[in-house]
């Protein structure tokens, strides 16, 4: 049986991060990884095909970790990836909540229940690398004491109880992935499209999204002008954040725009070029679908 395309991702089994990696390409091999920049790492030794990178989500913001290992890797972003997020709180089958002592989950995922938590005082918060290897761990230990925040299918992997289901405090939460790949050469034309399959040619084409870095010159106005390229030109800037520079206090900018094509977001990186210190493509793919409820 032939296998397929070798995709990973930072966590345990049975992480989110899985998930996005099956709602990419169902057939696709999913390696993990303990770390972001091990995930990159791979790509390069070329034991993994692509890499699945959390970058956002709906409730917690950016995940500056992974913005940072986007940026300083030999990584092109080929595609993105929303998946739904419904955390559960699970626990060794027959415990009771009142015994329970500690929740452990990943800092975004405690973040991502805040009210759950903050209306049960003594259920101490133990932050952990990721939502699935403290599932993993619960289980491993066997304390009825203990409980992680978790995904139900991370649950079931690992053979743990639902105590609680959905108690994320927003219905609609949601995570987005980038699917990059390695590449060490220069970059293709921003324009290029990368998605996993060719398009339908009867489909509707999606709107286009560039993720960019920018280093700006520090004097004041340095952001209202770089931001003033995109504004000028009617595109919109669906995602922006500050990140630390090379220096001490000094600061570089990731960017995603949405555009048309590769001659209207040429035309915004030559006008953007005469403003910043440097700006770079991270790549270019079709924007995800949002998931509704």
């Amino acid at each position: 049986m032939e296998l397929g395309q070798r995709i990973g991702f930072q966590g345990e089994p049975g992480a989110f991060s899985e998930s996005a990696v099956c709602a990419f390409d169902p057939g696709a091999v999913a390696v993990p990884r303990p770390t972001f920049q091990a995930v990159i790492d791979a790509l390069a030794a070329g034991e993994d095909d692509l890499g699945m990178l959390p970058v956002e989500h709906s409730l917690a913001g950016a995940v500056s970790a992974a913005w940072d290992a986007l940026a300083e890797g030999p990584v092109r972003v080929v595609a993105e990836v929303i998946v739904p997020v419904r955390l559960c709180l699970l626990g060794l089958p027959g415990a009771g909540a009142a015994e329970l002592r500690e929740a452990r989950s990943h800092p975004v995922a405690l973040a991502q229940c805040r009210r759950f938590l903050q209306a049960r005082p003594s259920l101490r918060m133990v932050a952990v690398e990721d939502t699935a290897g403290a599932a993993r761990e619960v289980a491993r230990l066997g304390d009825a004491g203990l409980a992680a925040i978790a995904s139900a299918a991370a649950g079931e992997r690992y053979g743990l109880a639902v105590l609680d289901a959905d108690i994320q405090d927003s219905t609609d939460n949601q995570t987005r992935f980038f699917v990059v790949r390695h590449e060490p050469a220069a970059a293709p034309d921003p324009g290029e499209r990368t998605s996993p399959a060719p398009p339908d040619p009867a489909a509707v084409r999606p709107a286009l999204k560039s993720a960019l870095v920018a280093v700006t010159d520090d004097r004041p106005g340095a952001l209202r002008d770089l931001l003033s390229v995109f504004a000028d030109r009617r595109l919109d800037l669906s995602h922006i954040a500050s990140r630390p520079g090379g220096t001490p206090w000094t600061y570089s900018f990731v960017l995603e725009v949405r555009h048309g094509d590769a001659a209207q977001l040429s035309d915004a990186l030559r006008a953007a070029s005469a403003v910043t210190r440097s700006i770079r493509v991270l790549g270019t793919f079709p924007a995800a679908a949002r998931h509704q409820q």
